[in-house]
């Protein structure tokens, strides 16, 4: 994990996450999005995720495609 994201983490910005590593983070935000939570931006532009590995983790075609340009 990057300096950045250790201390953002250690800010408190993200208080509901410890240490997360992306796999974690990947499956996080596919269950998110299945429980149609709008508060995943943060956290998949913080790691970065692709609509690739959401898509392989479980996520519906529909809820990526509505992600729209977030997604790398």
């Amino acid at each position: 994990m990057g300096k950045a994201k250790k201390r953002s983490l250690h800010l408190g910005i993200h208080d509901r996450f410890g240490n997360l590593s992306r796999a974690e983070a990947v499956q996080l935000v596919v269950d998110m999005l299945k429980k149609n939570e709008k508060d995943v931006y943060g956290l998949i532009t913080l790691f970065g995720l692709t609509a690739e590995e959401l898509l392989e983790a479980g996520a519906s075609y529909e809820a990526v495609k509505g992600l729209g340009g977030l997604l790398g």
